[in-house]
């Protein structure tokens, strides 16, 4: 930028001089506002330059800027189950269940594999009051449901109450009551086949061994489509996928059970593991604990028992110890007083034979 305000300055210069010259310097004003011409054009082109090489760097910079934003919402965990495509309401099938009651609850457990248009139906014929009409209602989860409120009437001595639900996912299932006034209940309680053996105690296994997990569903209940491991992480569920780490875990799925195993134990595999059987309508989920010990552990018991032996002989034989040496004072004690009453025996033998010879004479 100098040596062109430098240049200007220049020209401008020589233009004020050859005006003073006369008429050739009309030529050279001209040659002078050719150059200067030429000049702002190539700072133009240079600063055009400079500013589209900025805007470049600004829209590349952006773009990176948009890469980094978006990879930060990428979810690095493994999602789950994908969960079944949904189904219009009206292309859903149909299921009744029906529950007829005579006393003052009941509760019927429905088991559902796949997205269905469930109608609940609910008899009681258990009023003694024999009222004309009685209010009913449905509950879902303990809320009641909008718009369930009706007036029920007495028909061949009995109360009838229905309504259609459309359970397409997880969230539908739940409990569903249906109420005759404050005097009788009804609970459908709608879940996917549930896994009936659970676990009770943990498994235990030591470090840098194997452990076995595994996960049966009852030969009565249908067979899921597929199994799923999860591992639990403070207050979430991670999924476990064997092909990421294939030296770590493997799964066996078969028809109704699976297993999972895990090698290389160390100390931190140690927590709960979910097995998830997998229903279009849900999934059916149970948990089992595994424990990774060292294998000086078993030992801390036994140790402690020798220990406790040990104490335990010592004291026995200190005991006997002091009784022996309790026992042998005392020996000592009677020997010494024996013998002074010999000593006094013999001391006076004499005498008394003389006396006794006297007697005798």
């Amino acid at each position: 930028m100098d040596g062109v305000a430098s240049h200007k300055l220049h020209s401008d210069t020589m233009a004020a001089s050859l005006e003073e010259g006369g008429g050739g310097g009309v030529v050279l004003r001209r040659c002078s506002r050719q150059r200067e011409a030429r000049a702002r054009r190539r700072n133009l082109h240079l600063y055009s330059g400079i500013t589209i090489m900025s805007a470049s760097w600004k829209q590349l910079s952006l773009q990176i800027l948009l890469l980094l934003v978006s990879c930060r919402h990428i979810n690095t965990k493994t999602p789950g189950p994908t969960p079944p495509p949904l189904i219009p309401i009206d292309q859903l099938p149909t299921d009744v269940r029906s529950v007829a009651l005579k006393g003052e609850s009941h509760t019927e457990k429905v088991e559902l594999l796949n997205p269905v248009n469930l109608a609940l139906e609910c008899t009681w014929i258990g009023n003694k009051d024999k009222l004309a009409n009685i209010t009913g209602l449905w509950r879902k989860d303990g809320e009641e449901v909008k718009n369930s409120n009706q007036t029920v009437p007495m028909e061949n001595d009995q109360y009838n109450l229905k309504r259609v639900f459309s359970i397409v996912n997880e969230e539908d299932l739940g409990s569903y009551t249906c109420e005759f006034g404050s005097k009788a209940k009804i609970d459908f309680v709608l879940a996917a086949p549930q896994i009936g053996e659970v676990r009770d105690k943990p498994i235990v296994s030591y470090v840098g061994d194997f452990a076995v997990i595994t996960c049966k569903m009852e030969e009565t209940k249908p067979e899921p489509s597929t199994w799923y491991w999860y591992k639990a992480n403070g207050t979430d569920k991670e999924q476990i996928i064997a092909a990421e780490e294939p030296l770590r875990y493997e799964i066996k799925n078969e028809e109704r059970n699976t297993k999972l195993v895990v090698s290389s134990l160390v100390e931190a595999d140690g927590g709960l593991y979910f097995c998830g059987a997998v229903y279009a309508i849900s999934t059916s989920m149970s948990n089992v604990e595994l424990k990774v010990i060292s294998i000086h552990e078993p030992l801390k018991p036994f140790v402690a028992i020798v220990i406790e032996v040990i104490i335990l002989v010592a004291i026995i034989l200190l005991y006997e110890k002091s009784q022996s040496k309790k026992n042998s004072t005392a020996a000592e004690n009677g020997t010494t007083e024996q013998t002074n009453t010999l000593t006094q025996g013999e001391s006076n033998g004499p005498g008394e034979s003389s006396s006794m010879r006297q007697r005798k004479v």
